[in-house]
């Protein structure tokens, strides 16, 4: 077992001490061998772009290998009014407040609390340089409404908190700065 693996869930949280190799036998005793392999498996997404044109005048079709969304695409959209287009800077802020509010609701769970309702938004903040386009900013916006077993002067921590647990984020930081203000009403 790695290094990382083997310390106890105590150092990782869990007062009782219980070793997080115990802890992975009991879940796997307790999870069919199908919901295991699900579990534990390796996973990957796929988005397609069909794209005709130059970059200035053509248009592209932005398609989830789901089939969950079908989306059109310009340069001209990217820069300028949207006009119905979505931009790549609009998939990542998607991408960033779902994965942010699953990091969010988890912790608040891990901490023993639930909320009735939390809303995200992710604003992606670009510049137009002679370079090209650089992204520098994502700001996470999070509104969390009955709010309990946590207080809510502590939910700001917590929102902070869950931001170095989201996968999006953890992919971001270091090339562009992750903001984060939240309010619990």
């Amino acid at each position: 077992m790695a290094s990382g693996f083997s310390r106890t869930m105590g150092e990782a949280g869990n007062s009782k001490g219980i070793a997080a190799d115990d802890v992975r036998c009991i879940m796997r005793l307790a999870i069919s061998d199908s919901d295991w392999r699900l579990w534990m498996a390796t996973f990957s997404r796929t988005v397609t772009v069909d794209w005709t044109g130059s970059v200035t005048e053509g248009k592209g079709q932005v398609k989830a290998g789901t089939g969950a969304f079908s989306l059109p695409v310009t340069f001209p959209a990217r820069i300028g009014e949207p006009a119905g287009h979505t931009s790549p800077e609009e998939l990542m802020a998607a991408s960033h407040a779902a994965c942010y509010a699953m990091a969010l609701n988890g912790t608040i769970g891990r901490k023993g609390g639930s909320a009735a309702r939390t809303l995200v938004t992710a604003t992606v903040t670009a510049d137009k340089t002679e370079s090209g386009i650089k992204l520098t900013t994502s700001k996470l916006t999070v509104v969390a409404e009955g709010l309990q077993g946590i207080e809510k002067s502590a939910f700001p921590d917590v929102a902070r908190e869950a931001e170095g647990k989201c996968p999006i984020s953890n992919a971001l930081r270091g090339t562009m700065q992750i903001e984060v203000e939240a309010e619990a009403k």
